[in-house]
């Protein structure tokens, strides 16, 4: 197939909150995953962010689907919770959303999978980088198809894609069309090219983060909030357009 013939990739943006939602689509994103705790890997955002950033974005909006920090291994309550949070994103419209459940010994817990699927109903569903946490990755994309799952998002269960691009291929060529294969892992101009024509991905997906500093003008030096260091109070975690639109770039 010729160059100028090879589809042009899906670009996910990964963001916290509504601000980041809107950078992330003036700079050319296709799609966002919307967290809320960035710092933490992604935790559900409030009904609030996830229905404003429904009705002002143009782009799909597709809320992570995760009760807490830590681990895949879900209480019963918490699993409640993360049926009642895709429920809500559906009766929002939502396009998408993004979860993942394990059993203890790190493989998907398939019934859990299935709920999910079957309470968002139309909405596609994303398998996040809880795949990365699993035991057999060829075991782990059987379970995804056989629980409806659209997509998977991955890094080749390594800490980044360049690092995971073997296994990522792999992962490629055992979904064989019945999975997206949506590749991750400290994605950035330096490295997105590389990973988009090696792994044969055809989403790929990136958080284009940066740290400025609060618009306050006084700190009171005495007082942390959430056992974070102090300075982290007036420190903001934003999405970068311009790192975004760069990284995009890099790729085509």
């Amino acid at each position: 197939m010729r160059e100028d013939c090879v589809p042009r990739p899906v670009f996910e943006i990964c963001v916290e909150g509504i601000d980041g939602v809107m950078a992330a689509e003036a700079a050319g994103g296709d799609r966002v995953e919307l967290c809320a705790s960035l710092l933490e890997g992604g935790l559900t955002p409030s009904h609030g962010t996830i229905k404003l950033a429904i009705e002002r974005a143009r782009i799909p909006v597709y809320p992570i689907i995760r009760p807490r920090g830590g681990d895949f291994l879900y209480s019963d309550l918490e699993f409640e919770t993360m049926l009642a949070d895709v429920a809500a994103c559906r009766a929002l419209g939502a396009k998408g959303v993004v979860f993942g459940c394990l059993t203890a010994d790190g493989r998907y817990d398939e019934t859990r999978m299935r709920a999910l699927v079957e309470t968002a109903g139309p909405m596609e569903t994303t398998s996040h980088r809880a795949f990365d946490m699993t035991r057999d990755l060829d075991e782990a994309v059987e379970a995804l198809v056989r629980c409806g799952v659209t997509r998977v998002l991955t890094s080749g269960q390594r800490d980044t894609a360049i690092e995971g691009l073997d296994n990522l291929r792999r992962t490629v060529e055992r979904a064989a069309g019945r999975l997206i294969v949506m590749a991750c892992g400290a994605l950035d101009p330096d490295t997105i090219a590389r990973v988009r024509s090696e792994s044969g991905v055809t989403e790929l997906h990136f958080a284009a983060l940066a740290q400025v500093p609060s618009g306050m003008t006084w700190h009171n030096p005495h007082v942390g909030m959430g056992g974070t260091e102090k300075s982290r109070e007036y420190e903001l975690t934003v999405t970068d357009p311009e790192a975004v639109a760069a990284t995009i770039a890099a790729a085509l």
